[in-house]
């Protein structure tokens, strides 16, 4: 059986989403896809907007085989650390053939030759970023500057520039750097960029069809049928985030004060005394952000500050996990071919599936060994993923009662 990955947040599954996976499977010849998925909490610090089960539910029904959660040290994060936890899970499952990953570019020569260029001239990478950083440049398009410079190429600027090349450039980079043999595919994103509000024909881009919900704009015509029901079903149910209910939730959080808040992961000196002063006058989600933006910090960075806040992730621990990488893989749902593909593929994973969490500590037990560093390390990595759970609960205002620990509740999802 060959197998294709690809990383995802399906926030939600639309049609973009369905041309990748379909052009996938065609272009790696494979008969399985296995997506590595983001949990309750994304890459951008932003709240799914509907439950890991619902999205992986749109996955299955679209034809996507296997569906592992990207544990949320990795999953809400800058793009290094990303890539390097969803490709490690790729590695770690064992059978997968290639990656496969959307960009805006389309030219995977083009990117691996960026890629070794950057990789090839680290410390000038990091002084000449620093130095734009500290005059408010954005940190794609200090990179992007770098390179144009370099190569005395101003196309360097939007290959660099964007979301979907950045975080393919890092795949790249991992792929080489741990000497996986998992073969790197692109294919052209379709229609609107990551950040463009409208829709191109029947593809909009999720922050679009997100956008458009917010203002109550029908969205079904750029989700596949199946992914349109799922999504209607959660809103008319009030399954949805509600961002009034995340921004009381973090206030409550910071408001615990300044001590509290210099544990945290990411929060630097002066931070804590700024996230406590723009706290006490916020008056919503969005004025919290604002009165927090400063030159040297991106809307994306605030906002995973304020999901490390909202759950309390402490700094050492998730250094712990980002050096050691994914210690195990969370199945939330397969299709028969995935099933098929688990049971083949056993003898080479080399980290322990994890479906049904009442086992989780024998499993990690007769993995790792008792009493060892990395089964702590394995149990303080899903604890994260358990409490952003509990928390993202919370902001769901047709919550209907019973216990927040869902993921001891829901079954692996099959189709």
């Amino acid at each position: 059986m060959r197998a294709v990955g690809l990383i995802t947040e399906y926030n939600p599954f639309h049609n973009g989403h369905l041309h990748h996976l379909r052009e996938s499977k065609k272009i790696a010849g494979a008969d399985v896809a296995v997506a590595v998925m983001s949990g309750h909490f994304l890459q951008r610090g932003e709240p799914a907007l509907v439950d890991k089960w619902r999205r992986t539910a749109m996955a299955l029904g679209a034809g996507v085989d296997l569906v592992l959660e990207l544990p949320f040290a990795f999953a809400c994060q800058s793009a290094p650390y990303f890539a390097k936890g969803a490709v490690q899970c790729l590695e770690a499952l064992g059978g997968v053939d290639a990656l496969c990953f959307g960009s805006e570019a389309g030219d995977l020569p083009s990117l691996q030759q960026a890629a070794a260029m950057i990789a090839g001239r680290q410390p000038e990478l990091r002084q000449g970023t620093a130095a734009r950083l500290r005059k408010g440049v954005s940190y794609p398009a200090a990179r992007a500057d770098l390179m144009a410079e370099w190569t005395g190429n101003s196309a360097a600027d939007s290959l660099l520039g964007s979301p979907n090349n950045i975080l393919g450039l890092e795949y790249l980079h991992v792929l080489t750097n741990i000497g996986s043999p998992i073969k790197p595919l692109t294919i052209r994103r379709l229609g609107p960029g990551y950040h463009d509000p409208e829709a191109s024909g029947e593809i909009a881009s999720a922050t679009g069809i997100r956008r458009m919900l917010a203002e109550g704009r029908p969205v079904r015509a750029f989700l596949p049928e199946g992914s349109g029901a799922l999504l209607q079903e959660a809103m008319a149910a009030g399954q949805v985030v509600d961002f009034d209910l995340l921004h009381r939730l973090v206030l409550n959080q910071i408001f615990r004060g300044r001590d509290a808040l210099k544990n945290i992961y990411q929060v630097e000196q002066g931070l804590d005394r700024r996230l406590v002063d723009a706290a006490v006058e916020s008056s919503g989600w969005e004025d919290l952000l604002d009165r927090l933006k400063v030159r040297q910090l991106t809307r994306t960075r605030i906002q995973r500050v304020l999901c490390y806040v909202l759950n309390d992730v402490s700094g050492q621990i998730m250094q712990e996990c980002i050096e050691a990488g994914p210690r195990y893989l969370r199945l939330l749902g397969a299709g028969e071919q995935g099933r098929r593909f688990l049971a083949a593929t056993r003898e080479k994973r080399s980290l322990p599936i994890l479906d049904n969490l009442s086992r989780v500590p024998a499993i990690l037990k007769r993995f790792f060994g008792a009493d060892t560093h990395f089964f702590r390390l394995a149990s303080q990595m899903l604890e994260l993923d358990l409490r952003a759970t509990r928390n993202y609960t919370l902001m769901l205002r047709g919550w209907q009662g019973g216990n927040r620990n869902l993921d001891f509740f829901r079954e692996v999802l099959s189709v």
